[in-house]
């Protein structure tokens, strides 16, 4: 019995020790910059050009080819200016 209980106790040592290194582990890191389908509609365009891709979602996406953190990409028509630039005037 006292094998056991010894077995027991090093089992639940393991599993809060792995526990704990678990949550210092950082977060995935985020997806930054334009996804593959904006830059693949913009490929063989120049910056200005209008396109339309099917989005991850299967939704149809249209936008401006412009360049997008040193990326020839496509921004949606209805996506917010980049922090820091100035919106486009009408």
């Amino acid at each position: 019995m006292t094998l056991h209980l010894r077995l027991l106790a090093l089992g639940a040592v393991a599993l809060v020790s792995s526990l704990a290194r678990a949550g210092d582990e950082p977060p995935p890191p985020h997806h930054r910059g334009p996804p593959p389908e904006a830059i693949a509609a913009c490929k063989g365009k120049t910056a200005g050009a209008s396109v339309s891709f099917t989005g991850r979602r299967g939704e149809t996406v249209t936008g401006t080819c412009e360049t997008i953190n040193g990326v020839l990409a496509a921004r949606p028509a209805n996506m917010p200016p980049p922090p820091g630039a100035s919106a486009p005037s009408r």
